[in-house]
């Protein structure tokens, strides 16, 4: 006798439950949407504004339902197809749409319940972050203070992968005679790497200052924070190149030696070229760390976007002026983390061949 045919799933519960779900979605967000965009309109919002929101709102309660109602159709035709194959497509495709329904039913009510958080309570946490009139008078300032987070990062970077490239190849130096740069090096990338950056920031923007050294203790907020984001990123940085350097394969090392390349020049035209090829994606992410941590200058009295939108939260009483400092560093980390995904997927491809 032969095995008996699987039984057909058409998943018809599970249709059900995700159209019911999203049109309860849809209910909850139009009657979101009628509620807080009345009171919107009361606090001083435009009508236009309030209109593109209702408009993208209920094109998203639309889409959901129209998922949870395909899925209803194709699991109603699955259980009307006599052929095995074709019934377990279409309940197949039921199940996606389902599942499809559901998730973006659980992302619509998460949206709705964020917007009920900044309604409640009178509009509490709104009026604390986004006062939309003090985001409007703080950005001209804050921009003009962003700009010194900009430089110190540009710089800071720039000396950081140099540094860095020296430390990594002083902790690969060959034989007895590298032995000293090698310890010194691992004793800095310890040091360096187990201390705080506000603490390496703190003890060197008004430590130096205190030492009345010539030349030292004369430089600006902004130099001693670039000294100090230099020193604690080096020593990670300096990690990264010694993975990538570490990983280029013994026989090119060889094979440059063996031509009579020094270990300099096997450094300079073999390792370090397919090195750098092999670290960017996390070299990107550490510039990514490095710009967020351009905020942490303020401990030492630079006036940088955080340390201006301090001043004006304080002046008003309201934190809205911080939130603005915040989209800022989104609105520059966002790039470079695509840009880091990209990267990451050509070094993939290169890998597997599919470049």
């Amino acid at each position: 006798m032969g095995r008996p045919a699987r039984p057909v799933h058409i998943h018809r519960g599970r249709s059900l439950l995700s159209l019911l779900v999203a049109l309860g979605t849809g209910g909850v967000a139009a009657l979101s949407v009628l509620r807080i965009g009345g009171y919107a309109h009361g606090q001083g919002i435009g009508w236009p504004i309030i209109v593109a929101v209702a408009a993208v709102t209920c094109a998203a309660c639309v889409h959901v339902i129209a998922l949870g109602w395909r899925a209803v159709i194709l699991s109603a035709r699955a259980g009307r197809v006599d052929e095995v194959h074709r019934a377990r497509e279409l309940g197949a495709r039921a199940s996606l749409r389902s599942w499809n329904a559901l998730a973006w039913s659980c992302a619509l009510l998460i949206g709705v319940g964020l917007a009920w958080l900044l309604a409640l309570n009178d509009a509490a946490v709104s009026r604390t972050f986004f006062d939309l009139a003090l985001i409007r008078r703080s950005a001209g300032e804050i921009l003009s203070a962003f700009t010194t987070n900009i430089v110190i990062f540009a710089v800071s970077m720039v000396l950081i992968l140099v540094w860095a490239l020296l430390i990594a190849i002083a902790r690969t130096l060959p034989g007895e005679a590298g032995r000293p740069l090698r310890l010194m090096a691992t004793v800095y990338c310890d040091l360096f790497r187990g201390l705080p950056s506000i603490i390496t920031i703190y003890l060197i923007g008004f430590g130096l200052p205190l030492t009345n050294l010539p030349f030292v203790s004369t430089l600006s907020s902004s130099t001693y924070a670039i000294i100090a984001l230099t020193l604690t990123y080096g020593a990670y940085t300096s990690e990264i190149y010694r993975a990538g350097i570490e990983g280029v394969h013994h026989s090119l090392i060889a094979a440059a030696r063996s031509l009579g390349f020094s270990h300099a020049m096997t450094l300079r035209h073999v390792v370090v070229p397919i090195a750098l090829r092999n670290i960017v994606p996390p070299l990107m992410n550490d510039c990514i760390s490095l710009q967020k941590d351009t905020a942490l200058v303020s401990v030492i009295g630079t006036i940088d976007a955080f340390n201006q939108s301090k001043i004006i939260a304080a002046n008003n009483f309201n934190l809205s002026a911080v939130t603005t400092v915040a989209i800022l560093f989104v609105l520059i980390t966002i790039p470079q983390a695509r840009l880091v995904d990209r990267l990451t997927q050509r070094a993939r491809g290169r890998r597997t061949g599919n470049a």
